[in-house]
């Protein structure tokens, strides 16, 4: 079991495939998402990572949390949060996960915050229908309509759907689909809708209903597996330059060519 990583929503936007279809995705960021510090079984009774997100003013993190960011050697974070994993993926303090942690075409659930609605009627925070337009009803159109008993057991049972505070709960949507990732502008593209507002943190984590992908990157993709990109030109294709400058006339011999071919005319 992987560990999975901490986003940023952005918000929407839509991409066309290879059909020239359109598809709606939702933009998450990774910013800075750095293992801060991680759980052992002999130590603490299970086995985890935690991640940090994000940066955070010194002045705003207490001074216990400024000390465990310390010990681990980053920067305060703004978003903290844990993954179980297993023993085969712990991952070393400090490293810095990217987004071809996931692939394109896999399966992740995400976690999120939904958006606060505050007090919602029936008919929006349970999708009621409502009452009938007619036959006396008046003024209660959308009221959820009875909610007891008459005698027996006279009460309004605990968890009754009525109408109430709705939003500003944790959320978590399962199989969405992983559309591309994008390395250099550090976003992943999901399929579809994902819970929370602009700029809320989710967190992401390979699917639990669906295999993970055999391509995908294990113990996680991590920023030192990247192939660092150099400026320095192949050896091969500086061997061939250097052997074509070898053969190449210098430019005393060029200048002298056109004397030399004088000089036999002239014999002749």
């Amino acid at each position: 079991m992987r560990s999975g990583i901490i986003a940023r929503k952005l918000g929407m936007t839509r991409v066309f495939n290879d059909a020239g279809h359109h598809v709606p995705v939702t933009v998450l960021k990774l910013d800075d998402v750095q293992v801060v510090a991680v759980r052992s079984k002999d130590r603490d009774g299970y086995t985890a990572v935690q991640l940090g997100a994000g940066v955070a003013k010194a002045k705003n993190v207490s001074k216990p949390m400024r000390g465990h960011f310390a010990k681990a050697n980053v920067l305060p974070k703004s978003k903290l949060a844990e993954f179980r994993v297993g023993d085969d993926a712990v991952l070393e303090v400090g490293s810095t996960l990217v987004p071809s942690h996931f692939v394109a075409g896999q399966k992740v659930d995400v976690v999120g915050t939904t958006q606060g609605k505050g007090f919602a009627g029936a008919m929006k925070r349970h999708n009621f229908a409502g009452l009938r337009a007619s036959h006396g009803v008046s003024v209660s159109h959308r009221s959820h309509g009875s909610t007891g008993q008459c005698q027996d057991p006279g009460k309004v049972f605990k968890g009754k759907k009525m109408a109430g505070h709705m939003g500003a709960a944790r959320n978590t949507t399962q199989n969405i689909e992983v559309v591309a990732v994008d390395n250099d502008e550090g976003v992943v593209l999901l399929c579809g809708a994902v819970p929370g507002p602009k700029n809320g943190w989710v967190l992401i984590s390979d699917a639990i209903k669906v295999a993970r992908p055999d391509d995908a990157p294990f113990p996680a993709g991590l920023l030192s597996d990247l192939a660092p990109a150099s400026d320095e030109a192949p050896a091969e294709d500086v061997a061939a330059e250097e052997s074509a400058v070898d053969a190449a006339p210098s430019d005393e011999a060029v200048a002298e060519a056109p004397a030399a071919a004088d000089a036999e005319a002239e014999k002749e």
